[in-house]
């Protein structure tokens, strides 16, 4: 088998860094590994092997929406289908490793979001039938853009209609590549001051349903249409909204 990444790596931000998205790593060397045998256990470094020890890190800030990231419905809202909604570490695990399928909207204009159509338009391309509990991936092709200060700018995102569309054939989990699932959020928020009206700014997180989404995915353009397997398993962080994840592709 061949195995695709689809995860950004977790790596310390820079400086000018917005709070919210910031991350900052502490490196330990290996001498500092040795310094600290030799305080906790009276091991000296001359009895390591090349005088060497314990390499550690300590991640002083990690937002659990800072890099490729699965959301959970407590994400959405704090109580979905007049339940309270789920968090993270309560999701069952089998919605997070399956079929996966690719929607390929690569060349689609900024802001310009994903409907049911184009859905509908794509599976007809690819010849492909959505099933129960398939993983769906959308192409966007805003990858390129991670780590840059324009990113959450950038993308076209997906409308409620269409997230609730998928959730409707059984599809529990769904990511894209952009820095998030709906609409750039500037031109969300411009929308709603100007209609004065709510159900536009978040559309598609608030479609009060219990599903999960991936966003700031990487790689997508490496894979076929379908033929393939996802595994998105999020850390188990309790209570928490969302969590990092290492989501692969996995290829025959």
């Amino acid at each position: 088998m061949r195995i695709i990444d689809l995860s950004a790596t977790i790596a310390q931000t820079p400086e000018n860094t917005p709070e919210f998205s910031a991350t900052d790593i502490t490196y330990h060397s290996q001498a500092e590994g040795a310094a600290a045998i030799d305080f906790l256990f009276k091991v000296p470094a001359a009895l390591l092997r090349r005088g060497e020890g314990w390499a550690t890190e300590t991640i002083t800030r990690l937002e659990t929406h800072g890099t490729t990231h699965v959301d959970a419905p407590w994400h959405y809202n704090s109580a979905i289908g007049g339940q309270r909604a789920q968090t993270i570490d309560e999701l069952p695990l089998e919605w997070f490793f399956g079929d996966g399928v690719k929607f390929d909207f690569h060349t689609r204009a900024e802001c310009d979001p994903i409907r049911v159509a184009d859905l509908e338009q794509e599976l007809r391309r690819i010849q492909y039938t959505l099933k129960p509990m398939d993983i769906v991936l959308m192409q966007t092709g805003r990858d390129v853009f991670y780590g840059q200060p324009d990113y959450i700018f950038k993308g076209c995102g997906v409308t409620a209609e269409a997230t609730r569309w998928l959730y409707d054939q059984g599809i529990r989990v769904m990511g894209i590549d952009g820095w998030g699932w709906d609409m750039p959020l500037h031109m969300q928020a411009q929308k709603a001051l100007t209609e004065n009206k709510p159900g536009i700014f978040w559309a598609a997180h608030q479609i009060d349903a219990p599903y999960s989404h991936m966003e700031r995915l990487m790689n997508l353009a490496a894979l076929p249409s379908f033929g393939f397997q996802v595994a998105c398993f999020p850390l188990k962080i309790k209570g928490a909204s969302a969590a990092p994840a290492r989501i692969v592709a996995i290829l025959p």
